[in-house]
């Protein structure tokens, strides 16, 4: 038996040089970008509701989900379960590198900097109360398409992976899915025979079913113990069923979705430098990728007419195949994570190879020994300038998604102060309404009069799709109303049932009281205190 010492230095000693970059990468930048949101306390409207949550949503399909979350406790804890999140990224990250088989740090850097700065990690942090466990199930993805092309039969643990990772959140199936595909492309362009390149892509497809089955499986298991069944929830219980859509209106659907949001979707980039960087990096993937099917004549293959339409027809379908499960599903940003794949596979892609290495090819001399005559080579010079073009345009885009992500978080706050206001003003109200008294029955609706308020959100050219940050209140309904001024007010707000506040929004008392914050907007009547705010 070893001792601790002994097992940390042969640790240490195992892990590679690749792998330290990726994660600390990942964890310094995430706290320089996410800092915000983890040391303030800037609640969505969902978090208002989770300020202690057991996370047990079985009913949703995420079974490993109260597991996952258990580490960091229930309560929302955003200091601790921001520093949760970003070491199980971290750790994921290191095992994307070695799927991706990068070797260059400034490359490991890009790459980790792309993952922790998109846009929809930010808009995960805005439900703060759940996102350990959101990394957790990404870092589990990232092992699952590593271990199976790592190792002869690591499907079956790639598989297992799978299943907790949807356990926990089923929309990371699509990063699975598309690494899986990139997999498969990098094994098609090696040099190995025919029969090795189908075996081992073959790999993937056993990982994909061992885990969506393995998850299927696990998830009508306990359910029947817990004698629950799937919520109607985002169509969560038509995942078998198709939710009555046809095929054709499945994939009609998923196309139209992947085209708007890419095209036009606010995210990937939302200006000229950002749109032009990203497309520098995607002409840049494009023409090493013709150059290759050139250089190794792949183009006189008679397959390589079968995998290029069938990968422009399939790619949409990986980035949405949540729409194919759950065609009903109203997607939010937080669940187009695997978008930031884009910008990652294309850097992964040109790393792979060559590009941002000290030496320009095996043709080259390395730098610091190169003469005058090679320098001068057009070849060269053009390798060089694209390099550097590469370089500035992945840090462009790191800038620019880091950017963004405190753009919302200046909004999220502003949403938070702004509440807290309009909520102290309604409060001092309530305890000066004649009849009132603490505890006593409320009757409202909770949807505020925007007429009555003044529009204060600059951000919406910015945040538009990034749900949970946009908009100027945290406050939709009389639960949200609840929640907030029980949480930061200390004050109780005892809601009459809704078939009570169905009857109460008719009577002519409701009816003729003015919209807050105007005079006369509450009123005690038979001991209950109404209030319109609406």
């Amino acid at each position: 038996m070893r001792t601790p010492a002994e097992v940390w230095s042969n640790l240490k000693a195992e892990i590679r040089k690749e792998w330290k970059t990726a994660f600390w990468t990942v964890f310094i930048l995430g706290l320089l970008i996410h800092f915000p949101v983890m040391a303030g306390d800037y609640p969505n409207h969902d978090g208002l509701a989770s300020m202690y949550f057991d996370q047990n949503m079985i009913t949703s399909g995420r079974w490993f989900l109260m597991a996952a979350c258990g580490v960091s406790s229930y309560f929302a804890l955003p200091w601790v379960i921001g520093l949760l999140s970003l070491f199980f990224l971290g750790i994921g990250a290191a095992a994307l590198v070695e799927f991706l088989e990068i070797k260059n740090e400034l490359g490991i850097m890009l790459l980790g900097g792309l993952l922790v700065s998109f846009p929809a990690l930010a808009s995960t942090y805005a439900y703060m109360f759940t996102a350990d466990g959101y990394m957790l199930a990404l870092c589990l993805v990232f092992f699952a398409v590593m271990l199976t092309k790592k190792r002869e039969w690591g499907f079956i643990p790639g598989g297992i992976s799978l299943a907790f990772s949807m356990g926990t959140y089923q929309s990371y199936l699509s990063f699975a899915i598309l690494l899986s595909m990139y997999g498969c492309l990098i094994i098609l362009l090696g040099e190995a025979s025919a029969q090795k390149k189908l075996k081992n892509m073959l790999h993937y497809l056993y990982m994909g079913l061992t885990g969506v089955g393995l998850y299927y499986v696990i998830l009508q298991i306990l359910l029947r113990l817990q004698g629950k069944e799937l919520d109607t929830y985002q169509g969560i219980n038509s995942m078998t069923s198709g939710g009555g859509f046809s095929v054709t209106e499945k994939f009609l659907r998923i196309y139209q979705d992947f085209l708007a949001f890419t095209g036009n979707g606010n995210v990937l980039y939302n200006n000229t430098i950002s749109f032009a960087a990203l497309g520098l990096l995607g002409a840049a993937a494009f023409i090493l990728l013709v150059r290759l099917v050139i250089r190794r004549k792949y183009y006189k293959k008679w397959y390589f007419y079968l995998i290029c339409p069938a990968v422009i027809l399939l790619v949409p379908v990986a980035f949405n195949v949540i729409l194919l499960i759950s065609p009903e599903v109203t997607y939010h940003l937080l669940m187009r994570y695997q978008w930031s794949l884009l910008p990652v596979l294309l850097l992964g892609f040109l790393l792979r190879y060559g590009f941002l290495q000290t030496e320009l090819s095996g043709q080259f001399s390395p730098l610091h020994r190169r003469d005058a005559k090679v320098l001068k080579k057009p070849s060269v010079i053009c390798n060089i300038v694209l390099q550097w073009a590469v370089l500035a345009a992945a840090v462009t885009l790191i800038l620019h998604y880091g950017v963004t992500d405190n753009i919302a978080y200046f909004n999220l706050q502003k949403k938070y102060e702004k509440t807290y206001a309009y909520c102290l003003r309604l409060a001092d109200r309530m305890e000066q309404t004649k009849g009132y008294y603490a505890g006593m029955p409320v009757a409202m609706i909770g949807v505020q009069n925007k007429e009555n308020l003044p529009e204060t959100d600059i951000t919406g050219s910015v945040t538009s799709n990034m749900i949970g940050m946009t908009g100027d209140y945290l406050i939709y309904t009389d639960n949200n109303y609840q929640a907030f001024m029980k949480h930061y007010l200390g004050v109780t707000i005892n809601l009459v049932a809704d078939e009570e506040m169905e009857r109460i929004y008719t009577t002519q008392e409701y009816q003729a009281l003015n919209s807050f914050p105007q005079e006369g907007s509450m009123k005690v009547v038979d001991g209950i205190l109404y209030i319109k705010t609406e």
